[in-house]
């Protein structure tokens, strides 16, 4: 269940949904990598999360609406989806990504998603939430016939990693 917030200030309630650097992984594992089931996120994980962890922010993320959890039948795994405000941390997560660019470097590899969402500006964002929301709440996107940024972000991403 989650708690009241420290205070009524937004940027403090954004951070206690947002500022475990945990959440924000997971967040990017099911935005970029679109690994929606428990242990897709537990052994892709650039970053070696726990599986205590793990189960400890889905539920956190689940809880403050940013996910949904699909009940699974017997047998089958439990897939996790974007709900919209879980959509609209994106533009949080360009904003990371670009100072990340900027202040920290790091592997071409890694790099390359968030040099593309930085250059591709507003409108590539929102061609991504569009396709976001088509993936995970089944909402069409407004123009069927234009192009993926999913599809752009997973060839800029394949690229980066054959070079």
């Amino acid at each position: 269940m989650e708690s009241a917030p420290r205070s009524g200030c937004p940027i403090n309630q954004a951070v206690e949904v947002l500022g475990d650097p945990w959440a924000m992984l997971v967040l990017r594992d099911i935005m970029f990598g679109n690994r929606r089931h428990f242990r897709e996120l537990l052994t892709g994980s650039e970053e070696g999360i726990a599986p205590n962890i793990l189960s400890s922010r889905l539920r956190r993320l689940t809880d403050a609406g940013l996910l949904t959890r699909a009940d699974a039948r017997r047998g089958q795994r439990a897939a996790y989806s974007l709900t919209e405000a879980g959509i609209q941390t994106l533009p949080v997560m360009a904003a990371f990504g670009t100072w990340g660019l900027a202040q920290r470097g790091g592997d071409r590899r890694l790099r390359v998603r968030a040099e593309l969402l930085r250059d591709g500006g507003p409108e590539l964002l929102a061609r991504f939430m569009d396709d976001l929301r088509e993936l995970h709440l089944g909402v069409p996107r407004p123009d069927p016939h234009s192009r993926r940024a999913v599809d752009e972000l997973r060839a800029a991403y394949e690229s980066a990693t054959r070079d």
